[in-house]
């Protein structure tokens, strides 16, 4: 059946198709002698059970493998809670749980390679400051970002703090926004990754040093 599908995708009209299916049909290749199934994490790291300790285990190995892996991405979802979210227990405090714990175990199966790394996590889904009706606090407006690996410089807080009084709140209801998102990933793309030319990833943005928040060594 692989065999069916790759014939069939090289015999397309459409060169980016053509190519796009050419590089999946290669990565599949590269995933099956690498061993994905046989991966154990070192350290004693344990990571939990969910796709995001899933994504980034596999991630892990493709690092250790050295396939040429630069840029690699994880998603979670399950945020949406409308109703009951609970505090120190329930929805958003397991979701919370998993979400630490899958980079906790990251970072310790990284080990000494983590001082190469940057994990960088953001939300398009931000939490209010203020609960609804149901005692949920989806569709926030902002949201934190955090910033994880060896060239972080870490333990603080990156940007300015805009309080929680009715007045600072983004109409009244929100955390208010000071940070523009791109801003941050910029850093890491110029920054870590060496980006020279940021237009085609952020088109219609201009990419200044001066909004750097300066959280990388």
């Amino acid at each position: 059946m692989e065999s069916a599908f790759q014939a069939m995708y090289a015999s397309t009209s459409d060169p980016l198709l053509s190519h796009t299916a050419r590089e999946t049909f290669d990565a599949v290749s590269k995933l099956e002698k690498i061993g994905v199934a046989d991966y154990r994490p070192a350290n004693g790291a344990e990571y939990p059970k969910g796709p995001l300790g899933r994504s980034l285990q596999q991630a892990a190995q493709l690092i250790k493998a050295g396939v040429g892996l630069e840029v690699a991405f994880a998603e979670v979802g399950g945020w949406d809670h409308h109703v009951n979210e609970g505090g120190v227990q329930g929805q958003l405090a397991g979701s919370l749980r998993q979400f630490g714990d899958a980079l906790a175990a990251f970072h310790q199966d990284m080990g000494d390679r983590m001082a190469d790394v940057v994990v960088l996590t953001m939300t398009e889904f931000g939490r209010t400051a203020r609960e609804n009706g149901n005692r949920g606090t989806d569709h926030g407006h902002a949201n934190a970002m955090f910033v994880l690996g060896g060239p972080v410089k870490g333990g603080k807080v990156y940007g300015k703090w805009p309080g929680l009084r009715p007045d600072q709140l983004y109409e009244g209801r929100d955390l208010a926004l000071t940070t523009d998102f791109r801003d941050v990933f910029a850093e890491v793309l110029v920054r870590h990754l060496g980006a020279r030319n940021t237009a085609n990833i952020f088109p219609g943005f201009s990419v200044s040093p001066q909004r750097f928040r300066g959280f990388l060594a």
